[in-house]
């Protein structure tokens, strides 16, 4: 990645949700490079106290910006967004973008309720709650904290079939009761299809990718003719993979390179 004309973005998770995120931003910015990686050596990062999640993801994007000469990295994790970000924006003079949950959007667009569909600790984070708060005062939540949707977006992408049952059974709370659903996990749009299918066609479903991507977009100052041939997209990871056969096959048909493993020394 040693082509400076061409801007290398930096899109970083604990696992592999974060694809999500980067297929919104590559939909919109073909021509620049990628660097994906996640840190499932540490998954999942709910269960990090904030400390050793702050000196994890410190250590691996500083590592990533100085060796793949960064332009603007992605946390595209709502986990570490709330907790990290001010101080990698104290670390380093590109810009650093995050994830939250899209409750403004979806409180507009909802006539009977909304519901955050997201990790247990994103559900019981103080910012969440005072995101429904600035942002939902007039509409009704509904709170649905789940980890086993994170991991069935997992196996989705490692080739496993997905039981509508066991999705059914895990959104049924939320069945019947809401009108909009926040995708408050940057794994769940890897579900997105079966989502839809659990709640019914009548539940709009909303998810911060695409409000992500037009940030990138932005502070990268893209201008029509600015754009050149397709860019290149590399994958690591912290430790080895699970199934990393039918991983790579997942992650060939988005444009990458094999996984590498990426030890993080030291933390």
């Amino acid at each position: 990645m040693a082509d400076r004309q061409t801007k290398n973005v930096l899109v970083f998770d604990s696992g592999v949700g974060g694809l999500s995120v980067y297929l919104e931003i590559k939909k919109q910015l073909p021509h620049f490079n990628y660097v994906y990686t996640f840190d499932n050596e540490a998954y999942p990062y709910g269960e990090l106290n904030p400390k050793r999640l702050i000196e994890r993801v410190s250590a691996i994007v500083a590592n990533f910006v100085a060796s793949h000469s960064i332009d603007i990295v992605v946390i595209a994790c709502n986990t570490a967004s709330t907790i990290v970000l001010p101080t990698l924006r104290e670390q380093h003079s590109i810009p650093i973008v995050g994830v939250v949950p899209a409750i403004k959007p979806a409180s507009m667009l909802a006539n009977k309720a909304v519901g955050l569909i997201a990790t247990p600790a994103t559900i019981t984070r103080q910012y969440t709650h005072d995101l429904i708060k600035d942002f939902s005062c007039d509409k009704n939540v509904e709170l649905l904290g789940s980890t086993r949707l994170v991991d069935i977006a997992e196996d989705k992408l490692r080739g496993e079939d997905i039981s509508t049952e066991e999705l059914k059974q895990i959104l049924e709370p939320l069945i019947h009761h809401i009108d909009v659903a926040v995708l408050g996990c940057t794994h769940f749009p890897l579900i997105k299809e079966e989502i839809q299918e659990a709640l019914g066609s009548h539940v709009t479903l909303i998810d911060s990718g695409k409000a992500i991507a037009n940030r990138v977009k932005g502070l990268m100052s893209v201008v029509a003719g600015d754009e050149g041939n397709e860019g290149k997209s590399i994958i690591f990871c912290s430790a080895p993979p699970l199934k990393e056969s039918a991983l790579n096959h997942s992650l060939k048909q988005l444009g990458f390179t094999p996984v590498q493993i990426h030890p993080l020394q030291g933390v």
